[in-house]
C-alpha cells in the first residue's frame, strides 16, 4: 500500500485541522487533539486533553466525572486511523471500522484535568484489515491499554440507500 502522496510524508505533529482532514470523527466524537510523533504505517502518538467540558461528563457521573473506558479505546482507534487512513489511496470514498476489541483493561480513572497520552503500534497490516496495540497513559502511568481490529468499508454517502451514513461492516479474516 504505498501512497507517494501520503499527508504523513516527513510530519511529525499534525494539528486538529489536519486531524480532521484524516478522520471523518467531529464535536463530540473527535477525541483526538493532536499527533506529536509518527512512524508512517508503525507507530503514532497523539494527545487527547480531557475537560469538564467533555459532553459524556454531565452523566459519567455527576459528581464524580470520569471518562467512559469505552471513549479511551475509541480514541486508540481513532489515533491508529490517523496512522493508517493517509496509507490508503482511494481513503475519501472509505470507513475505518471496529471489528474487535481484545485484551481491553483500564489500570486507573480518566477525570478533566488529565492530558491522555496514546500510543499506538501497528501489529499486522492486510490491505483492507489492521490490527494495532493502544495504550493511553496519564502524567506516565497506565490508563488503558487494549489491541483494536478495524476493517476498511466503502462509505456510502446520504441519501443512497435509505439515507445510511456509512455501510454496515462485514467481518472478514485477515488472510
Amino acid at each position: 500500500m504505498e501512497n507517494t502522496d501520503c499527508i504523513l510524508e516527513g510530519r511529525q505533529v499534525l494539528e486538529i485541522n489536519e486531524i480532521m482532514s484524516i478522520l471523518p470523527h467531529r464535536y463530540p466524537f473527535l477525541l483526538i487533539d493532536r499527533i506529536v510523533e509518527i512512524e508512517r504505517k508503525r507507530r503514532i502518538v497523539s494527545i487527547k486533553n480531557v475537560t469538564i467540558n467533555e459532553p459524556f461528563f454531565q452523566g459519567h457521573f455527576p459528581g464524580f466525572p470520569i471518562m467512559p473506558g469505552a471513549l479511551v479505546v475509541e480514541a486508540i482507534a481513532q489515533t491508529g486511523g490517523v496512522l493508517l487512513m493517509p496509507e490508503v489511496p482511494d481513503r475519501h470514498k472509505k470507513l475505518m471500522v471496529f471489528t474487535g476489541i481484545e485484551r481491553a483493561k483500564f489500570r486507573r480513572p480518566v477525570v478533566p484535568g488529565d492530558q491522555l497520552r496514546i500510543e499506538v503500534k501497528v501489529l499486522n497490516w492486510k490491505p483492507r484489515v489492521a490490527r494495532m496495540e493502544g495504550r493511553a497513559t496519564v502524567d506516565g502511568k497506565l490508563a488503558c491499554e487494549a489491541t483494536v481490529m478495524c476493517q476498511l468499508v466503502p462509505r456510502i454517502e446520504q441519501g443512497t440507500q435509505g439515507g445510511a451514513a456509512e455501510a454496515a461492516p462485514a467481518v472478514v479474516s485477515e488472510e
